[in-house]
């Protein structure tokens, strides 16, 4: 599902007003079948008042220190056979992910499926669905929609185990670790 976002900026009177409106479609990865990523705002400068609403873009997925991303997240359901098969193939899959959202899937360890560390920050809204937290240490946390998380860059994974989309509403404030 595409999402509407809107910019604001200022005329060059100084009046504040709507300087974008505009859709943005969700990236979806063979080699995470029924996620969806949708990157609203990126940048890999310190924020700052854009008057003319463009986005000041980013490189990689993460933020660099200084650095934010806005995005929405979509993670269906564990073992969901709707969300397609994960490739036999995962070189190719691996490619098309660094393609178009470059950067996510080096955090991630390949000896523990889903666990990844980022050097950020995360603000995290659960919007709609449940999801389970684990981190390495300690009782992995339920959170159901309405829940909120402040991520401070530790070693975790995120999984979906009831029978419906999660929806997290993600802001990543990029630091040095």
């Amino acid at each position: 599902m595409s999402t509407r976002r809107i910019v604001t900026g200022h005329g060059p009177d100084g009046t504040s007003r709507v300087v974008d409106d505009e859709s943005i479609d969700p990236v979806e990865l063979s080699l995470l079948p029924g996620a969806q990523f949708t990157v609203v705002w990126a940048s890999d400068v310190p924020p700052e008042y854009v008057a003319d609403g463009k986005e000041p873009g980013g490189t990689d997925y993460f933020p660099p220190p200084g650095g934010i991303r806005y995005d929405i997240i979509t993670l269906p359901p564990e073992g969901d056979a709707s969300a397609g098969e994960e490739p036999d193939d995962p070189e190719p899959a691996m490619a098309e992910a660094e393609a178009k959202l470059p950067g996510l899937v080096k955090v991630f360890d390949p000896d523990d499926p889903g666990f990844h560390t980022t050097d950020t920050i995360d603000l995290i809204y659960v919007a709609a669905g449940r999801v389970r937290l684990e981190t390495t240490a300690g009782a992995p946390v339920e959170l159901a929609a309405g829940a909120t998380i402040v991520q401070n860059g530790t070693r975790h994974a995120w999984r979906n185990a009831s029978d419906t989309p999660a929806t997290l509403v993600n802001v990543s404030l990029g630091v040095t670790r």
